[in-house]
């Protein structure tokens, strides 16, 4: 008997590996920074240089783990929504279907953790873990919807998404003016 829980871990594990690889790729580019501003001289006097890295990586990592949990917890809610909006499925079969979808986030965080040295290499791998799961999602959704009902689900999805996007993208701009307007040199 096939046990339904088989990819349950899956998930707890892919946001380990990115937030590992975002977490080391930031490491490297913080320390840099440091360097540059001449911050990094003053904390080597309190810390050696392995503590450092240490310290920036765990504080980096749990950032990142967090910022992937909260992004997950919101993708599942808006997907399964969705689902409750545009699905036929009564019994559940068609999130139970797209489990299989996990497997494809965890081998891009298998694959992120070689491309640590690049964040352009760490978007493409995340993004195309997420187009791939996305597709795979959706033909498992197929089974459980009709044509008008999968072009609603997938409607809706990126139309959450982009305003998401759009929302986060507004505030940080917001939060960027507000900052260069409160320094006494930019006026």
């Amino acid at each position: 008997m096939k046990n339904p829980y088989l990819y349950s871990y899956l998930p707890l594990f892919s946001i380990l590996l990115f937030s590992l690889s975002f977490g080391i790729f930031t490491v490297g580019k913080l320390i840099e920074l440091f360097r540059s501003i001449g911050l990094y001289a003053g904390m080597l006097e309190f810390f050696s240089d392995m503590e450092i890295r240490m310290l920036l990586l765990f504080i980096l990592f749990l950032c990142f783990f967090m910022l992937f949990s909260a992004l997950k917890l919101v993708g599942e809610t808006v997907h399964e929504i969705a689902m409750l909006l545009f699905s036929n499925d009564s019994e559940g079969l068609a999130v139970k279907g797209a489990r299989l979808g996990y497997v494809i986030f965890f081998f891009g965080g298998i694959v992120s953790t070689l491309a640590v040295q690049s964040f352009l290499l760490l978007m493409i791998i995340f993004g195309l873990s997420l187009f791939c799961s996305f597709v795979y999602t959706v033909y498992k959704m197929s089974q459980y919807t009709s044509l008008g009902g999968m072009v609603g689900l997938i409607v809706f999805e990126i139309l959450f998404w982009a305003m998401f996007l759009a929302a986060v993208l507004f505030a940080c701009l917001k939060l960027y003016n507000g900052i260069l307007a409160s320094l006494p040199f930019a006026k």
